[in-house]
């Protein structure tokens, strides 16, 4: 295949303005499918993926395209994710490529994750093509959308090609405009093997799939590779490219796309982002911008049931293989039992996870609330990382939290809203620009711990869906935060312990304890239950003992009777308050993510 007419290229939009649609119009009317094999979101192969209607997993495809002048393509599409979560792997698809489209939803504009991988983009001088998607809809502004990309993002749209995905019109002009627009890989097909690997997923029969762009040389089964970040080496069994059905093929050669399987038994061997080359002839330098993901939220997860243990740890191992950036290890706790401290990209990474669990392991999960990684000096000075409030040690020095930095887009008549929002949560505020009259950026540095909550929750609701947020982590802040126990007749409750800003300590605390008394089982006996800072307690509620009726056999009769009956259920309940476990529901831990107005 000649490099000149390979063409290497991605789709960036937001959430839901159409990428996955437009990515299945380009397979029907290239023919890559036919119409009885087609359905809806072809790429997005997870339920999850089809029932949300969001990409999680990067995908690479394979078109090949005759052009209006009767010339043969081959187009190497890779869908990526659009949500906040996944920009990593947005990155490293987009370092994988020579162009990008830009799609943007002609109803709803320029929004947060938009602008976050254009810029992604810019920054691998990839060529972008404006797309403007969803011009069938009668409230569809195509006009006014390619001002706002010309004012917020800069990037010329004289040629922008309006789209309408879903019924496939002006699906040819984009094709058209990739083939001439986009340039073709460069590369030495005779130099040393250099390949980007960007995406790996695990196969019960063939081990790991690793998907990857060949930058420099050839990749051929039965030659040995080396990871270059860990120095493993593998001999290559299989190399091909989805069309998306497998296609297997001789080589893949400087410039293609593809996949290639090595007998790999684990995923953690294949990094995201790492080069691959040959082990005989290795390259001197792997290529540029490989970093480590790293967990940015961790929560506990645990089996309701406790024979169910060995259960979920096979189930995480499982999920593991398909995803390196999800991270577990054992732990343990004095209410719930044994279980695991996870580790995820984000909210929405740790929703999937935890549906993916008991959905396709049958499990049933509690999970404790989110927290986020601090950094605790210690007396010594020595310097510790903690992700579970119980790790907190008693005396220390200073403790930092993460902060992020956020940008928001709204309209304008919501903004009032959105600044009160960030300033509750403890935001300071760094840019606010006006786009046209109706559309305003706002940028704000907030801590990470403050946006676990409820933030997106009502940031959605105050705008009334319109505002669109993308973050970036920023390093690490100092922080007045103290450590809030939450106690149960007495006993602190490990898993309900929380990391918490010292100025909101006592308000949290006492609508935690509301929250619990409602959904704490009535025992034979009162429960106290307690919200404390170190030893000093801020708020407490009783849960009401249950009162048999122990004197209902007794009609008329002596009234001593009576009441030697009710000393004894006294004695006895004092016994059962001595002894007594109270048995906590999962309601209890939702209870303590709930936050009421």
């Amino acid at each position: 295949m000649e490099n000149n007419k390979l063409r290497n290229f991605s789709i960036i939009a937001h959430i839901d303005h159409g990428k996955s649609t437009l990515a299945d119009r380009f397979l029907e009317i290239t023919g890559s499918l036919s119409h009885k094999e087609m359905t809806k979101q072809v790429l997005d192969s997870m339920d999850l993926e089809k029932e949300r209607g969001i990409t999680i997993k990067a995908h690479a495809v394979r078109i090949n395209y005759r052009s209006v002048e009767g010339d043969e393509y081959v187009l190497n599409l890779i869908d990526t994710p659009g949500h906040v979560d996944f920009s990593y792997e947005v990155s490293r698809s987009l370092a994988s490529c020579e162009g990008a489209l830009l799609v943007v939803d002609a109803t709803q504009g320029v929004e947060a994750q938009t602008l976050a991988n254009t810029y992604l983009a810019l920054e691998h001088n990839l060529e972008i093509i404006p797309v403007i998607n969803k011009i069938d809809l009668p409230q569809a502004e195509p006009d006014k959308v390619i001002d706002q990309i010309e004012d917020i993002i800069g990037i010329d749209c004289s040629e922008a090609i309006f789209v309408s995905a879903k019924i496939g019109t002006g699906v040819t002009d984009v094709l058209e405009a990739i083939v001439k627009k986009i340039p073709p890989p460069e590369g030495d097909c005779n130099g040393p093997l250099r390949a980007l690997l960007f995406d790996s997923w695990f196969d019960n029969y063939k081990g790991v799939i690793m998907m990857v762009r060949v930058f420099d040389g050839s990749i051929r089964p039965g030659m040995s590779i080396r990871m270059m970040s860990t120095g493993r080496d593998f001999e290559v069994t299989d190399v091909g490219a989805f069309t998306p059905k497998i296609k297997y093929m001789a080589e893949l050669v400087s410039g293609e796309v593809g996949f290639v399987s090595a007998n790999i038994k684990n995923v953690s061997e294949t990094k995201i982002g790492d080069t691959i080359t040959n082990s005989m002839m290795p390259a001197s330098e792997p290529l540029p911008g490989y970093k480590e993901v790293k967990p940015m939220v961790f929560c506990g997860i645990y089996p309701s049931e406790t024979i169910q243990y060995e259960e979920l740890k096979e189930a995480l191992l499982k999920l593991k293989l398909n995803d390196s950036s999800f991270s577990f290890e054992p732990e343990t706790s004095t209410a719930l039992g044994f279980g695991f401290r996870c580790g995820f990209l984000g909210l929405l990474h740790m929703d999937i996870i935890k549906e993916r669990l008991e959905r396709e392991f049958n499990l049933s999960l509690i999970n404790t609330a989110p927290t986020v990684i601090y950094r605790v000096t210690q007396k010594g000075g020595s310097v510790i990382y903690l992700d579970n409030p119980t790790q907190l040690p008693e005396n220390y020095e200073l403790i930092e939290e993460p902060y992020i930095k956020a940008t928001i887009f709204v309209p304008e008549r919501f903004v009032g809203n959105i600044l009160d929002l960030c300033q509750e949560k403890r935001g300071i505020q760094k840019d606010f620009t006006f786009f046209g009259t109706e559309r305003v950026m706002v940028v704000y540095d907030l801590p990470m711990n403050e946006i676990l909550w409820d933030f997106y929750d009502k940031l959605k609701s105050i705008s009334k869906g319109y505002a669109s947020m993308d973050y970036d982590f920023i390093g690490y802040k100092e922080a007045d935060l103290t450590k809030l126990d939450i106690l149960i007749n007495g006993i602190s409750v490990d898993a309900l312990s929380l990391i918490i800003h010292t100025e909101k300590a006592y308000y949290k605390g006492r609508q935690i304890v509301e929250n619990l008394r409602s959904v704490v089982p009535r025992q034979l006996y009162e429960v106290a239950i307690q919200a404390a800072i170190g030893r000093k307690i801020i708020a407490r509620e009783t849960v009401k003992a249950m009162r048999k009726d122990v004197i209902a056999k007794c009609y008329g009769g002596d009234i001593t009777r009576k009441r030697k009956l009710l000393e004894k259920q006294k004695e006895g309940k004092k016994r059962m308050k001595q002894f007594g476990k109270v048995e906590l529901p999962q309601e209890a831990f939702l209870a303590v993510m709930r936050v009421d107005k």
